[in-house]
This record gives structure tokens, sequence and C-alpha cells, in this order.
């Protein structure tokens, strides 16, 4: 098996890290201290064509794959910018896989192209405050009116919600069957009517360069035409962008922690104390150099994982564990690039630590470290289901 990156891939690597550079970390730390969109960051991948990477080409996109989008959003979180830089593309890329997959032909051309154009922006209404990761327990309920439906709800962790004009929400049309619980349950991609939505910014650990929202949604009207596939099938739908998020989010996560770590080694090549350089010490060394091989092999999995993907081939495990390898390495990294530069770790100045509060959402977000041991106890090792 060859799940090496192409040619392409790493002519894309180097491009992305080119643009990179024009956006030192002081962009990204005055961006996260002001809670500012970072605009001139977006502008710059769309000009490029890459905010359609995954799109179809007939749609106006690069028709490429998992494995190119992950190179080019580790190669965004290496350069140093972290999560403040690779959400806004991530945002344009896996949340929108239903509509591609799944949607009606008049619904992809009339907006996949200003969407691949970065002319468009959409938001992502799935979780709830009282549903957590059940997602069958979401009370947003979407109700029959002549030629659509009428949406009323409240959604959390809504990314994109205050500058979106689009969304893609997840609502209830038939009451909760416990013998069939994710039945009922219609996708839709719909206008984001202010009206007839309110948006409330929540204040968080990490990346407030890019907004995470309470959405109250009362009364939205959607068209049957904003349906995604067909009515009650919204959940499957879902469950087709899962591992190819999971494993981008890997990629991601490796290469916040490999930023780190080139911050930390070149600190501990630098800092003398008791007249030596602190990385002679192997207290310093060891856990960078522990960090390094982590990464190294969260990575492979995630190409692998890719690469099934790009394939048409089953990836659920290796999409789940490569999540799960690359959040804990990443953080781990980081954590022991902080720890390395001591008091200056803790310091804005050096990056570290946004990086740090950063690359911990993934410990937590788009699922939990426990629900995927979950998930691979259960459908890798046959366990009984536990939850």
């Amino acid at each position: 098996m060859d799940f090496a990156p192409s040619d392409l891939a790493e002519s894309l690597r180097e491009e992305v890290r080119a643009l990179c550079r024009g956006f030192p970390p002081e962009y990204w730390r005055e961006h996260d201290h002001a809670g500012g969109y970072p605009w001139e960051f977006l502008k710059a991948f769309a000009e490029r064509g890459w905010l359609g990477l995954v799109i179809p080409e007939r749609y106006g996109g690069s028709g490429l794959g998992v494995t190119e989008a992950g190179v080019m959003l580790e190669a965004i979180c290496e350069s140093g910018a972290g999560l403040s830089g690779a959400s806004p593309i991530h945002f344009y890329l896996f949340p929108l896989t239903p509509v591609i997959h799944h949607g009606s032909e008049e619904m992809k051309a009339a907006w996949l192209p200003a969407l691949a154009r970065g002319e468009l922006m959409s938001a992502f209404g799935i979780t709830e405050p009282d549903a957590g990761s059940d997602t069958s327990r979401i009370s947003t309920r979407a109700k029959r009116r002549e030629g659509g439906w009428t949406i009323s709800g409240q959604k959390v962790w809504t990314t994109n919600a205050e500058n979106a004009q689009k969304i893609l929400l997840l609502a209830r049309d038939q009451p909760r069957d416990d013998a069939q619980p994710y039945a009922g349950l219609t996708l839709f991609f719909t206008d984001l009517d202010r009206s007839r939505v309110t948006v409330r910014r929540i204040e968080k650990l990490g990346r407030e360069a890019v907004d995470s929202n309470e959405v109250f949604i009362n009364g939205l009207e959607a068209a049957d035409a904003d349906v995604v596939g067909e009515v009650g099938k919204g959940f499957a739908y879902l469950l087709d962008g899962l591992n190819p998020e999971r494993i981008v989010i890997a990629f991601e996560a490796v290469g916040i922690g490999r930023a780190a770590l080139r911050i930390a080694a070149a600190y501990a090549r630098e800092r003398v104390v008791f007249d030596r350089p602190i990385g002679r010490n192997q207290a310093i060394a060891h856990p960078l150099a522990a960090a390094w091989a982590k990464l190294e092999a969260a990575e492979l999995l995630a190409f692998k994982a890719a690469w099934l993907f790009d394939h048409g081939r089953p990836c659920g495990r290796e999409a789940n564990a490569a999540k799960l390898l690359a959040a804990d390495a990443g953080f781990e990294a980081a954590d022991a690039a902080l720890q390395t530069l001591g008091g200056f770790g803790y310091a804005k100045e050096y990056h570290l630590e946004r990086l740090w509060r950063e690359v911990r959402l993934y410990k937590i977000a788009p699922v939990s470290q426990q629900m995927v041991l979950n998930y691979l106890a259960q459908h890798v090792l046959e366990l009984p289901k536990s939850y």
C-alpha cells in the first residue's frame, strides 16, 4: 500500500507554506486577542481556489481528495497559524460533504461554485445543548407547511454563524422513536434569515479569531428545495462526512504539535542555564523527542486513513484512531514545548500558549476521545456497546 502524498500534494504543501509566511504568528496573536475574523487570510486562500479543494470540478472546485485537504490544513497549522488559521478553511471543506454527495443537482449548481470562490459562507448547525453526543436527542423541529418547512429550536457551538449567509441545519421532522432513534432527522441547507434567528457568541478558551455561537431559531422558513437528499435521512448523510473530517483533524493536530516543537527546539538550543544550553539536558530533550515520534506515528495513520477514503475503501477504524492519536500527540507536543520554555512558555510573546489552548480542543471535538474509544471497542474489538 502506497499512501504517501503525491507530487501534487507536496506541491500544494509548499505553496500553502509560502502563503502562510505572509501571516506571521503576531497576526494570529492579534486576531486571537481581538476576536476578529481573519478575512485577509481567507481571501488569500479563495484567490488561489483552495476553498473549493474537495468540490467537484464541474461546480468550480478542484475535485481533490482528503489527502490533499489534510496536507493543506496540516501546513496551515504547522506555520504557527494553528486552529485560528485552519478553521476558516476547514469549514469550507468538510461540513458541506453531505451537500456535495447528497444535495440535488439544483442545490449543488446554485451554491457550490459560490462556496468554491469564497463568495458565500456557511454555518454548521448540528449540536444542541441538551443532546451532546447523542444526536438522536436533538429537539429542533421542522414542521411541514405549504411548499416547505418551518424550523424552530436551538443550536450551540455553531461556527461562522455571525457572518454566514447559509446554514447546514439538522432538525427532527418526526417524534423520536426508541426503536429507530436516528430516523426522522432531516438535513437542510438553507438561508440563515436573521429576522428568524438570534446568534449569541460564546467566549471560549481558544480560537477566538473564529466565532462559535449559540443559535436560537424561531420560525425559520426553508423550502422543499433546501432539503439535502431525502426527508428523514439526514443523520445518515451526516455520517458520510464524519470520517473525512476526523482524518483532516488528525492532520491539523499534528501540524500544531510540530509548530510547538519548532519553537521549543529553537529555544532549547539557544537558552543557556548553568553555562550550557538547556537542550543538552535529557529532561528537556527526551520529552520533545518523544513528542516528535508520536506526531510522526499519528501522521502516518492519518495518511493511511486518507488513502483508504480516497480509494473508496472502509476507513472508520483508521479515521477514528488517527484522530485519537493525533489529538493526544498534538497536545502532548504543545505541553512539552510550553514546559521547555518555562515561564516564557506562559507568555503570549512566544505564541506557545495559544497553540496549547487551541490544540486542546481536539481531545473534545468534534468527538471526544472517550467516544472514539467506545467506537473502537465496539466496532473493532466487538465488545458490547457501552452506551
